[in-house]
């Protein structure tokens, strides 16, 4: 368990877990060729940064951290994703209800940062505990939990207005 990670280990492991590593990546870009690259890109940082994973019991996280960061430099490099920040969710949430009248649970998500979107994801999705997805990003574990609850009734006010 807590051994150096071996090239076969991680390559095994990236295999057996790639389902989950592109859903991640597709949750960010909404496109299969981007998730892709996102995913062969992230595989190819991982690889040439094997000797940074401490041990095999951390590769989950480790990998996952890649894959996010990964995805958050493609978004930074292709202006054609945009995010709306807090004041731009305030200004939606109190906007007129007929605005996002088609707005979907995919269309929600696609509005949040980043970070948050990412929270959301790892949660729900992945079914991840917060103390990992506080590892993932690197976070506090009450940051992460503070986040969730706060993205989470964006979204339901976001989702429930649609519905009205």
């Amino acid at each position: 368990m807590g051994h150096p990670t071996t090239y076969d280990e991680m390559a095994e492991f990236i295999l057996q877990n790639k389902e989950n590593y592109y859903r991640l990546a597709y949750s960010y870009v909404r496109s299969r060729e981007d998730a892709l690259d996102i995913v062969q890109e992230a595989i190819v940082r991982a690889f040439s940064s094997r000797k940074t994973l401490k041990d095999t019991a951390s590769m989950k996280s480790w990998f996952y951290r890649i894959i996010i960061n990964t995805a958050l430099d493609f978004l930074r490099k292709n202006k054609k994703y945009t995010y709306l920040d807090e004041e731009q969710w305030e200004g939606l949430s109190s906007g007129p209800g007929d605005t996002y009248e088609d707005v979907d649970l995919h269309k929600a998500l696609d509005k949040l940062s980043p970070k948050n979107r990412t929270i959301i994801i790892l949660r729900f999705f992945e079914d991840m505990k917060l103390s990992d997805i506080a590892r993932i990003l690197g976070e506090n574990e009450n940051t992460v939990k503070t986040s969730l609850y706060s993205t989470l009734k964006k979204l339901r006010l976001e989702l429930t207005e649609d519905m009205v």
